[in-house]
């Protein structure tokens, strides 16, 4: 679903036939640790057509992507649906929430993309056969590489603005009233959506798929998508550099930055919590009970995030390791083996995957609002139920911890 690991040297040569009068040539894409036979004439050489076994460990690919994938997709759209839903009542809009319910719909739509392409290719075994017409090798490469690293980019830096956010919150709270309102956040969502999709904008042209006849198994005449560096890259950029700056630029802004960030925000959102629980256990003691509760969901709401950041964590770091791995392999020195790289990739990527619906399971599990929600949405004999038992409290919409709206118009998740 994200790109692999096989990179981008190019080899040409010429194929001549009627005596040399004519000369067709062609450019092969092959990884960096390849070395051809000198030896080798241009008829051992096949050009490089689209054929998704050839790109993939297909033994992991076809089990994970084909057979666990459909299952995967059914409970992200799911959950993340629910997600959406919930976050979008009235009484839950808040600039945290928006964020979130932002970040639910970049996950969804970067495993609903390529979701199409992943039952066909995997699901239904059509991974050996070369794909054409050309309008499906290019809507293969758009919504199975170009789409989902768009949204995946988005979601990233969307984790990163909640954790920002959420540090104003606990740490600078009289700033939070002027930076953290909701049409601020909202325009930061806006923007991280207009700079994910300016970051992929060149990958929607950045080769080309040409129809190509070629003889494969029994069948004499078939038609297969011969892959092309674009005209641009190869003569205006140079293929080298423009794949270099690419993955460059991923490592620093969408990996590394991002990730460091993160962790440093986690640091001091767990220093902060510790301090107010702390704080907390004194009012407590003093049995100033309305301030000990409000401090308790609020703590609730940070360790919420600081667990979602950490989930994402867990699944981005070791792909932003070997994407590093991968530049220096390729620009620098040969150091990456790339049969192995793309089987780190391929599970890295599925890691990311399972990660989704996590999302919905730690909301249900560590905040009350989103489950008093949840339920007054879905399960309504249960809220009313627990109105008759426990009043107007027993429903998020009118308890009484949450309180009137700050001038942040921040609430407890």
């Amino acid at each position: 679903m994200y790109p692999t690991m096989s990179n981008y040297i190019l080899i040409e040569y010429s194929n001549s036939s009627d005596g040399g009068a004519a000369s067709l040539n062609f450019t092969t894409l092959l990884p960096p640790n390849i070395t051809l036979d000198s030896n080798l004439t241009a008829d051992q050489l096949i050009p490089d057509y689209l054929n998704v076994t050839r790109e993939l460990p297909i033994q992991y690919a076809q089990p994970m992507y084909g057979y666990v994938m459909p299952l995967l997709l059914l409970i992200t759209i799911v959950a993340n649906t629910l997600i959406v839903v919930v976050l979008s009542k009235r009484h839950m809009r808040t600039p945290t929430n928006a964020v979130l319910m932002a970040m639910a719909l970049s996950d969804m739509f970067t495993l609903l993309f390529p979701a199409p392409w992943l039952f066909y290719m995997y699901t239904f075994g059509n991974h050996y056969k070369p794909l054409s017409p050309v309008g499906a090798c290019y809507a293969w490469n758009v919504m199975n590489e170009v789409i989902p690293a768009l949204f995946h980019t988005a979601s990233i830096w969307l984790t990163l603005a909640l954790a920002v956010q959420r540090y104003i919150y606990v740490c600078h709270a009289p700033v939070a009233r002027t930076w953290c309102t909701m049409p601020r956040v909202l325009k930061c969502v806006a923007w991280i959506s207009v700079l994910a999709t300016l970051h992929q904008s060149t990958r929607f042209v950045d080769r080309v798929y040409e129809p190509l006849t070629i003889k494969w198994r029994d069948q004499e005449h078939v038609t297969v998508c011969q892959v092309r560096i674009a005209y641009w890259v190869e003569h205006w950029v140079s293929t080298n550099l423009y794949f270099t700056l690419y993955f460059c630029f991923r490592v620093i802004f969408v990996h590394a930055i991002p990730c460091v960030c993160l962790v440093a925000l986690n640091v001091l959102l767990f220093r902060a919590l510790r301090v107010a629980q702390l704080k907390r256990d004194k009012l407590f003691k003093e049995n100033r009970k309305s301030e000990c509760k409000r401090l308790r969901d609020s703590n609730c709401t940070t360790l919420m995030l600081i667990v979602v950041v950490t989930v994402f964590l867990a699944t981005e770091i070791p792909l932003a390791v070997v994407t590093v791995l991968h530049i220096i392999s390729s620009s620098i020195t040969e150091i990456l083996d790339y049969s192995v790289a793309n089987v780190l990739v391929l599970f890295t990527n599925f890691f990311i995957i399972v990660s989704y619906p996590i999302n919905f399971a730690i909301y249900c599990g560590m905040s009350r609002q989103f489950r008093e929600t949840f339920k007054e949405l879905f399960m309504r004999g249960a809220v009313t139920v627990a109105r008759r038992n426990g009043g107007a409290g027993g429903s998020s919409r009118y308890s009484l911890v949450n309180g009137p709206r700050t001038t942040t118009n921040e609430t407890v998740l």
